[in-house]
């Protein structure tokens, strides 16, 4: 049984991939993840507001009594010059390489244009064998148009392309005006990959503080209808490795997306609610599976559901919206 799948020009073991979460912020973790099966690791994510807070931290200490004496404000060359990053994040994945045979990931999770996609040239020092761009971005300016916020998150994708030369992947969001041109786009702007979606976590309110809190929930197998969709549409329509996140629970939900296009499927929210030892279990179901049905590999199941192969392939887009709708009965 051949489960190897290639990602971002990465052979893998086999399509299932431990997406960036808290699972990846201990080596030990990250040893048990390789042990159970997996074949490759997000690291968890360094935050544009990290990067920002370590800079203020350090020119606020820099700049401490300057105003004591006039002369004493050319001790110091400009704060530009000393930002420095998380210096344990970097430490954290060569560890990481060092240790473990699998590739790693670097994960970066931004929302603006600037200097913090420098980073992404010091995560590939440390020995990352790719890098996870996140656009982390909620529009909520009337004034700024979706080209805008497109033309923002392809921006960014130069600037990373620039910086590196380790393969680069864009988790996107899956609500753009015009998704499946999105997806092109961010592939011409130098996107080894797309990660379909990113999910934005929704605040709630709170009735009796009446504030607003973070309010996190972790995915369920529902949630892979979207990416499922959107693979199933993008394969073979654009250049690139795809990656399906978000709703993969068991084996039957790494074989439609592996059947609608997906090269890999990333595991967070499951190993989260189960543990990492689930990994074992979705291998052995997709292995029984496969010989149930005699697929040899999973190169050979790859897209065959997608929507250039479906038998119906306006099932994946509004031709269905009827037939969808009233196929649900009241009992």
């Amino acid at each position: 049984m051949d489960l190897r799948a290639k990602y971002l020009g990465l052979e893998l073991r086999n399509p299932l991939v431990a997406s960036a979460s808290p699972l990846s912020e201990t080596l030990d973790n990250m040893r048990r993840l390789e042990d159970a099966g997996i074949s490759a690791i997000v690291n968890y994510s360094l935050f544009e507001e990290e990067i920002t807070h370590e800079s203020e931290e350090l020119h606020r200490y820099l700049t401490m009594g300057t105003e004591s004496y006039a002369e004493s404000l050319t001790y110091f060359p400009e704060p530009d010059y000393l930002v420095l990053a998380p210096e344990e994040y970097f430490e954290h994945i060569r560890k990481a390489r060092e240790a473990l045979d699998i590739p790693i990931i670097g994960s970066l999770n931004g929302h603006t244009r600037g200097g913090w996609t420098r980073y992404a040239a010091l995560i590939e020092e440390a020995g990352a064998s790719a890098l996870e761009l996140n656009v982390y971005s909620v529009a909520t300016d009337p004034a700024v148009s979706g080209s805008q916020v497109e033309e923002e998150c392809l921006e960014i994708v130069r600037e990373v392309k620039r910086q590196v030369r380790i393969p680069v992947a864009v988790k996107l969001a899956p609500y753009f005006s015009s998704m499946a041109h999105m997806a092109k786009q961010t592939v011409e702007a130098g996107a080894d990959g797309l990660v379909l979606f990113n999910r934005f976590y929704q605040p709630d309110i709170d009735l009796e503080t009446l504030r607003a809190y973070p309010n996190l929930v972790l995915s369920t197998p529902a949630s892979s209808r979207l990416p499922l969709r959107w693979i199933a549409i993008l394969y073979r329509r654009i250049q690139a490795s795809l990656a399906a996140t978000s709703g993969i629970h068991e084996a039957t939900d790494v074989l439609r997306m592996i059947m609608a296009g997906a090269d890999v499927t990333m595991l967070c929210a499951v190993l989260l609610k189960k543990g990492i030892g689930h990994v074992g279990t979705i291998l052995q179901d997709l292995k029984e599976w496969m010989e149930e049905n005699e697929y040899s590999s999973i190169e050979m199941m790859k897209g065959s559901m997608s929507q250039e192969s479906s038998p119906d392939p306006k099932a994946f887009e509004r031709a269905n919206y009827i037939r969808a709708l009233r196929s649900y009965r009241i009992n």
